[in-house]
């Protein structure tokens, strides 16, 4: 939870104007978070909570947590994972895919139509200074259709939401959080989780090589390898972008509880 002490992380969030590194004023306290989640977690992942989503899921959605405690624990990837191209379709989602579909966790769309109706009072003005309202007929109800239509969530279980973004635009943030925020308005989902990559994993990028489809090492003209610094810019789904959001109230009513992949689940680094 602490500022991250990597240089280029530093002066990346100065340049922008859309990046957090800490979380802000509305978010939960660590202490509160830590009592509901398993420590191992908290060794692996970045956790931050807003609107009391870590108590939320601990005591009013358990089998949810554990099974998102389960699939996060058993969750690593390797500097071939990182290298490989492919984005947010990339091998790493499907990591996590494997661990949820099987147990109930389903891809999720809403769609609604609204319907408006409109009454009418008029108010006649008597002699004695008093005032007598009348009711009109209810006019015909207005029907728009669609009002409410292509909100996605990837894995919805119950009243729990869950998305991952690797390695996306980051405005792809705000659809995710807007699509939670809309179904915790229609009382569809009491929560949502998110997983992106910590800021710790940036100074990583300048010494992990880029790779190409077959696996291969990608070279520069000079012979060197191309590292995957530019594949993982400042403009892609990453925690500092993501707290920006959290910390500007974009999710809304919604709690929301954020894991950040840290280089501890990079099962091949401290060999390097």
């Amino acid at each position: 939870m602490s500022q991250p002490q990597d240089p280029e992380t530093r002066a990346m969030a100065e340049r922008a104007d859309d990046v957090d590194l800490q979380p802000g004023i509305n978010a939960d306290a660590y202490e509160d978070i830590e009592t509901h989640l398993d420590p191992r977690i908290l060794e692996l992942y970045d956790v931050y909570s807003y609107r009391h989503a870590a108590a939320i899921l601990a005591t009013s959605f358990p089998e949810q947590l554990r099974e998102l405690q389960e699939a996060l624990l058993n969750f690593s990837i390797t500097r071939r994972d990182i290298g490989m191209p492919g984005g947010n379709e990339s091998g790493i989602p499907k990591l996590i895919s494997r661990r949820l579909r099987p147990t109930g966790w389903n891809e999720a769309r809403i769609q609604g139509d609204l319907v408006v109706r409109m009454q009418e009072h008029s108010e006649d003005f008597l002699d004695d200074g008093s005032v007598r309202k009348h009711k009109h007929p209810e006019k015909e109800a207005i029907k728009l259709e669609s009002f409410i239509d292509g909100h996605k969530i990837d894995y919805v279980k119950g009243k729990v939401a869950f998305d991952l973004e690797w390695n996306s635009k980051d405005q792809t943030f705000d659809r995710d959080l807007y699509a939670m925020r809309m179904f915790h308005e229609c009382g569809l989902i009491s929560v949502g989780v998110m997983l992106t990559r910590s800021e710790k994993l940036n100074p990583l990028f300048s010494r992990i090589p880029r790779l190409k489809k077959d696996g291969s090492v990608e070279y520069d003209k000079d012979g060197n390898p191309v590292p995957v610094k530019d594949k993982y810019g400042a403009s892609t789904t990453w925690m500092g972008k993501l707290l920006y959001r959290l910390n500007a109230g974009r999710h809304g009513g919604c709690p929301v509880l954020a894991f950040g992949i840290t280089p501890r689940l990079i099962t091949d680094w401290e060999s390097e």
